[in-house]
């Protein structure tokens, strides 16, 4: 039998065991060949409901755990995202339209992940305060309890492992909510790999389901935490209802993110960075480059190198070609991005490159002449979509790529010193100089400002502490302290 078999979770959500779901049956399909790659169990609302209350009764022997128990599954997690890496990568490739590099580096970042939280149960989680008081004064982390998880379709692994995978460590039990479209891979996968783990059942809940169990676990009143990655608008909606409900809420969101290229930038390698940037993965990363900003003195031969670069970059079914691009991820996702495009172009837009699809498969696409009033400059497209700027001085560039709501990656290619006066400038939470704008790692504090999230950060101890405990003030005196009543 293989790791991954669809007969598994047919009809079936996971609660520690494999159990008939309530909600139906959901097919997915394959992007590339419209082709029904299995059947998952639809979760209902009861669903949901019911397994946070599960999780909640889980969770307080897993917070009594000893620590190197807990590092332990974590650890063997790791240990089976590589071992499994082939057959998981198949179904990243064939659900998501990924690419081959795209699938491994989902397992990777998924093995790297799970073995960074197993360092997180013997972390240091408290300090000795001074106090004036005749007590011991001490603040402690503890679990928060139980942590709904809610995943997007672009990067369906690593988005909703970053979260699940510290949480647990840190005594949690997660429900966990991929999105419908890939349960598998934002579901599923998970759910075998920590049973094969051995982590104990109820702890993780996986209820695949549409915007109404997104709902229910948002609301369940056993969850304490919802971490949401997605899009800005949808993650107002879950900002609003966790607020409502006084949970905490962790959001990471869309982007709108500009590579800078500078005075005396190597050209050839700038527009490599940027096609890089702009396509990978059908441009469906929130870190995406959606805007270049080329100094006056490179932009037309930037510009040429780039498009060429858009008009050559094969398109196709990565599970059985070798392409750079696949197909996006559904008919939504391309009549939206299409859209844009058109009515970018409609306004007075230069179409250099790109601009056109056959079925799923959508051209990388080069615009010039994009101006504020026109949907590419402002939009996140979410598509394999490079709008290209001319500029003249460094507060121009800089105005450019602050004129906007949102605030996750930027990229700044050329001269160190300029760089660095640039990256204190504009307001984002993450700066890459001389990289390109898509880039994570698992240790490091992933999250963006304005439109992009509401400040939280994913990764390294110090931010999944933050994210997935609560802090309590405890003191100690060593007899019953005297009060004047």
């Amino acid at each position: 039998m293989n790791f991954l078999d669809p007969t598994t979770w047919a009809g079936k959500i996971f609660n520690g065991d494999w159990v008939a779901a309530s909600g139906g049956n959901l097919d997915v399909f394959e992007p590339a060949t419209g082709q029904v790659l299995t059947s998952v169990g639809l979760g209902s609302v009861q669903d949901a409901h019911r397994a946070a209350k599960d999780a909640a009764k889980a969770q307080v022997a897993w917070a009594a755990t000893k620590p190197e128990e807990r590092a332990a599954i974590l650890r063997k997690a790791g240990d089976l995202w590589h071992e499994h890496e082939a057959e998981i990568g198949q179904w990243i490739m064939r659900e998501t339209g990924a690419i081959p590099p795209k699938a491994g580096l989902e397992t990777h970042m998924a093995q790297g992940i799970c073995y960074e939280a197993s360092a997180l149960p013997s972390h240091t989680m408290g300090s000795v305060h001074p106090s004036n008081n005749d007590h011991w004064s001490i603040s402690r982390r503890r679990p928060a309890g139980v942590v709904s998880v809610i995943s997007p379709f672009n990067f369906p692994l690593i988005l909703s492992i970053r979260s699940v995978a510290p949480a647990l460590a840190l005594g949690n039990a997660v429900v966990l909510k991929p999105d419908p479209r890939t349960p598998i891979t934002g579901g599923h996968v998970i759910a075998r790999v920590f049973e094969e783990a051995g982590l104990p059942k109820g702890l993780l809940q996986v209820i695949p389901g549409a915007a109404d169990v997104g709902v229910a676990v948002v609301e369940a009143p056993d969850v304490r935490v919802v971490s949401f990655t997605g899009s800005t608008a949808a993650g107002r909606k879950v900002g609003e209802l966790a607020s409502a409900n006084l949970k905490r809420v962790h959001l990471e969101l869309g982007g709108k993110n500009s590579i800078i290229v500078l005075p005396g930038a190597d050209v050839a390698k700038a527009a490599s960075a940027a096609a890089f940037g702009s396509f990978l993965h059908q441009g469906q990363i929130c870190m995406s480059t959606g805007r270049i900003v080329v100094h006056e003195s490179l932009y037309d031969e930037f510009v040429e190198i780039l498009a060429g670069k858009a008009q050559h970059l094969p398109v196709g079914n990565p599970h059985t070609e070798q392409v750079a691009l696949g197909p996006v991820i559904d008919h939504k996702q391309l009549e939206r991005m299409d859209s844009l495009v058109k009515a970018t172009v409609n306004a007075g837009a230069t179409l250099v490159a790109g601009g056109t699809h056959q079925d799923l498969f959508y051209k990388p696409t080069v615009l010039t002449g994009v101006t504020k009033n026109m949907p590419a400059y402002s939009e996140e497209i979410f598509g394999p979509v490079a709008s290209v700027f001319k500029y003249s001085t460094t507060k121009e560039a800089i105005d450019l790529v602050s004129d906007t709501e949102y605030g996750l990656s930027l990229s700044i290619l050329g001269d160190v010193g300029i760089a660095m006066e640039i990256a204190d400038s504009v307001p984002t939470g993450l700066v890459h100089i001389n990289e390109q704008t898509v880039a994570d790692e698992p240790n490091i504090p992933f999250g963006g400002v304005g439109n992009s999230g509401n400040g939280s950060r994913f990764g390294g101890a110090e931010a999944n502490i933050e994210a997935f405990t609560e802090m309590q003030w405890l003191t100690v005196r060593s007899e019953i302290a005297p009060y004047p009543f």
